[in-house]
Order: C-alpha cells, then sequence, then structure tokens
C-alpha cells in the first residue's frame, strides 16, 4: 500500500489536484501497486471518481444530521471516499474516539489508516484490529530524515507488535520518507506500505518520484 497524504500543501491547490491523481493512476496501472491519496478535505468530491482510493485525511465520530463542520463516515462513503487516516500527528484523537471510529469505518467496509508515534502506540491499538497502522516518530515527519534509517530498530519492532495482535492488521512506515531508497529498506524490516507526505508532494517531478517509489516497492 502507497499512500499519498495531500495535507494542505499549495502545491496541489485548485485544480492541481486532478493532474496529481491521474499521475498517480498512470503509476498504479503500471508497476500494479494499490495507491492510494489522502487530499485536503474540501476537494475530496474533485477527484472522488478516480480509479485509485481516495481517502480522508481525518474523520470525525458524528453522526449524520446537525453536524455542522464535522467530517462524517457515512456521507464520505455516499462520495465514493474508501476511508480514512485516523489520529495523523498533526490531528490527535482520544482512545475512544480511535476505538469508535476503527469500528465505525469497519461497519461501513470502509479502510481505516490508524497513525502512531511510537512502538507502544502499535501494541495498544492493535489489537482494535485497523486496516493498516502507520507508524511515524513525530520529530521526523517532514525533515527530510527518513525513520527506516534514522530509527529502523523502530520499524522492526513496530512490525513484531502487528504480529502479535494475529489479527489482519498491516503496517506502513512514515515520517521523512523521499527516496526509493527509504521504501526499500522499510519494506526490508517488515513495512507492508508507507505514507509520505512531502516527500512526494513537494518534489519538482511527481511521475519521478512516484515511480522510484513504485519500484522499490515492487
Amino acid at each position: 500500500m502507497f499512500v499519498i497524504n495531500c495535507k494542505n500543501y499549495e502545491e496541489i491547490a485548485g485544480d492541481k489536484i486532478v493532474k496529481f491523481v491521474k499521475t498517480a493512476e498512470k503509476i498504479s496501472k503500471k508497476y500494479k501497486i494499490k495507491i492510494a491519496i489522502s487530499p485536503p478535505q474540501h476537494l475530496i468530491g474533485v477527484v472522488s471518481n478516480s480509479s485509485i482510493l481516495i481517502l480522508a485525511q481525518h474523520v470525525d465520530d458524528s453522526k449524520v444530521g446537525s453536524t455542522t463542520g464535522f467530517v462524517v463516515p457515512e456521507l464520505l462513503k455516499k462520495s465514493k471516499v474508501k476511508g480514512s487516516l485516523i489520529n495523523h500527528s498533526e490531528h490527535r484523537i482520544s482512545s475512544k474516539e480511535i476505538e469508535k471510529l476503527i469500528s465505525k469505518l469497519k461497519e461501513l467496509k470502509m479502510i481505516s489508516i490508524l497513525c502512531v508515534k511510537d512502538v507502544a502506540e502499535v501494541k495498544k491499538y492493535a489489537r482494535l484490529n485497523p486496516d493498516y497502522i502507520a507508524i511515524e516518530p513525530p520529530e521526523l515527519i517532514g525533515s527530510g530524515k527518513a525513520v527506516s534509517k534514522e530509527k529502523p530498530e523502530l520499524i522492526a519492532k513496530a512490525a513484531e507488535a502487528v504480529k502479535n495482535a494475529k489479527n489482519d492488521t498491516k503496517l506502513l512506515c512514515g515520517a521523512g520518507i523521499v527516496s526509493g531508497e527509504d521504501v526499500s529498506k522499510a519494506i526490508e524490516l517488515g513495512s507492508r506500505g508507507i505514507l509520505v507526505a512531502s516527500g512526494i508532494i513537494k518534489a519538482k517531478n511527481w511521475d519521478k518520484i512516484m515511480t522510484d517509489f513504485a519500484k522499490s516497492m515492487v
């Protein structure tokens, strides 16, 4: 799984998100890998008919109806969104909300990608059986220093913790990944995919960097 979080970067503002998603579609088809993109929330509808997975960056434990400003999973599904990131380091939520949202997305047959900061959180939440757990040490996010190089033991321990949960959860690796070499190392250490943001979004050539990452995954 190759997940790209667009955050609220200016590089994909407006109709630039369409070009970005089309590039990802081409790479996904060429290398036969699963690519998922989380656009800024207000741009989801622009690309929701994509042939690749479109995910929300955040979802709220809120109901359909009079809930102004909240992101409601049931309505995301009706807009062809396939799932959501949960508890990203830039949008942390409570343990209670995490549990409810994983359960809600599972009930709706939507993908849950739970972001955690360390191995202790992997162990704590793996029992909830999210589809993916993405480990991202906050200090390395956007740093250009890949967790696979800076803290390889973290990925190995996280992979072991996920394995010990004995369910269907898969590990993703994030934070500071900027090259195909970083991707290869993460896979070698036990990750089943990657969660990236600025390493892709801020690259001068999206096609080239996505190709580099994709090749390293296959």
